[in-house]
């Protein structure tokens, strides 16, 4: 018999089956990360079992992922199933019940989440969210409250990831390590909230408490002493990179992990500064998994002799300076026809690349000579993989932006308003009556080549009015501008976001 689909407030789809009996058979989706213990794969699925038993639904299906983030698919494996057997036709299904909105899914792009509830909705398959104070029946509510929390489970990721930056970069000008392997020479120390040694961890191990730190000791001395070596006969004898690997080599002397030395690898312990008891974070960034971001020095946070130094600093910045000064007679046309030539013969380029050539200058010299070694590859006409213009085109923008405030500021004096300025959160203050804050949205593109902005509405500091300054698609000058109410921000932000993110 053919396949009838009913849904409304009163329940779930149906599914008419032979001989006119009635049943709902759904899949039970439910995913945990690590953020609350309300949302264990245990809990959701009881709730969702109560949820199904209300309105006589089988559960036949349960897809989990248990330690999985919600920012993407990547890793989800579960639902990833889940959306392949909704695609192919082979789901033995008519509903999918998910505890609520943020367990499918904490999408920055609220899209994302709704497009994958349209391919099962495609497949006349619907999702309920048992824990929501809505009915995902299609009516205008409905769509409104769902959107509003897929917006704010996206937010959720973002706000906590600026609190889990600030968190990190404290414990970073405490002395605290944060992540990564310990590198040669170098060991890993759990301590406890104060201060009191515990344990060396191995490669591999984690600290087990939440209140237990790590830090950086020196490793075994056969270990330092080679570290100290590599720096004096690099600052005192002359020789490069690649004759130390080779000596070592030679010697039978592996590197932490047991590998051969290379030019490359003697290259990072003599640029690395923990080797002199900094601890450096934020050198890479990954924020909600976006993108893999290479950051340039003045946003690394940076604490100075937090650890036991193996290197004394004078003998450091001698290597700094050798580094530097053997391709200061390079003119920067000479430093970018060796790039090119390396271009020709690898195929591609990365900082490991050409720190591994010998007849080359290292990826430091590069990066301080065109402020980014993404300059210099645009220069010589390559491009990575990955688009990595946002990050000019947020620096550009970053720099302009105290134009900009200044810009609106001498207009309303102009007009005869008494104005001040936050000088800590740049909030503007119009006759003491009430506030404006200023966003520059930068420009982006579809899939489809059409512009998009995105404006991120800060509701901490929760101004009167926002002045969204739409820049146009070179992101060189201002196209227009919004002003945004904070009541109607409230009631939906959502609508607004969809007003600005359209066409120019």
């Amino acid at each position: 018999m053919g396949r009838k689909c009913l849904s409304g407030r009163d329940g779930p789809s149906r599914t008419a089956r032979g001989g006119g009996e009635w049943s709902a058979r759904a899949a039970a989706y439910v995913r945990m990360s690590t953020d609350h213990q309300r949302y264990s794969t245990e809990n959701q699925l009881a709730t969702i079992k109560q949820f199904a038993e209300g309105r006589d639904i089988e559960i036949v299906r349960v897809y989990e992922d248990a330690g999985k983030s919600g920012l993407s698919l990547e890793g989800r494996d579960a639902f990833q199933r889940l959306l392949a057997d909704v695609e192919r036709g082979t789901a033995d299904f008519d509903t999918i019940v998910v505890y609520d909105v943020s367990r499918w899914g904490r999408f920055q792009n609220a899209d994302h989440g709704a497009h994958l509830e349209f391919l099962c909705s495609r497949a006349d398959i619907v999702v309920h969210y048992c824990a929501e104070q809505f009915e995902n029946d299609g009516s205008i509510g409905s769509n409104l409250l769902k959107t509003v929390k897929r917006v704010m489970a996206g937010e959720y990721s973002r706000e906590l990831s600026v609190k889990v930056f600030a968190g990190q970069c404290r414990l970073i000008e405490k002395g605290y390590r944060q992540g990564g392997m310990a590198g040669y020479g170098l060991r890993r120390l759990l301590v406890d909230e104060h201060g009191e040694h515990k344990a060396e961890l191995s490669v591999g191990e984690r600290k087990s408490l939440q209140t237990d730190r790590v830090i950086l000791v020196p490793g075994p001395i056969e270990e330092v002493e080679v570290v100290r070596r590599i720096y004096r006969l690099f600052v005192e004898l002359g020789v490069q990179e690649a004759g130390i690997a080779a000596q070592l080599n030679r010697e039978g002397v592996v590197t932490d992990l047991g590998r051969p030395w290379t030019r490359g690898t003697i290259h990072q312990v003599l640029t690395n500064p923990k080797y002199i008891g900094d601890n450096v974070f934020n050198r890479v960034s990954f924020k909600l998994k976006m993108r893999r971001v290479v950051n340039s020095q003045e946003h690394w946070v940076r604490a100075r002799g937090v650890f036991t130094a193996i290197v004394d600093v004078t003998t450091y910045e001698r290597a700094a300076r050798i580094v530097e000064d053997r391709s200061r007679r390079l003119s920067d046309d000479e430093l970018l026809h060796l790039l090119r030539s390396l271009l020709e013969v690898q195929g591609s380029l990365s900082g490991l690349v050409i720190d591994e050539r010998e007849d080359m200058p290292s990826s430091s010299v590069y990066k301080n000579r065109f402020g980014s070694l993404l300059r210099a590859y645009h220069l010589v006409g390559y491009s990575p993989r990955r688009d990595y213009r946002y990050i000019e085109i947020n620096r550009r923008l970053r720099a302009m932006y105290p134009d900009v405030i200044a810009m609106v500021v001498d207009g309303l004096r102009t007009a005869g308003g008494d104005v001040c300025v936050d000088q800590e959160t740049g909030l503007i203050d119009v006759n003491g009556e009430f506030t404006a804050s200023v966003v520059v949205a930068r420009c982006g593109e579809t899939q489809g080549a059409s512009p998009r902005w995105r404006i991120r509405l800060d509701a901490g500091l929760a101004p009167d009015i926002t002045v969204a300054i739409r820049m146009d698609r070179g992101n060189i000058s201002p196209l227009d501008y919004y002003l945004l109410p904070r009541l109607d921000m409230t009631k939906s932000t959502s609508n607004y976001q969809a007003t600005i993110l359209g066409g120019c």
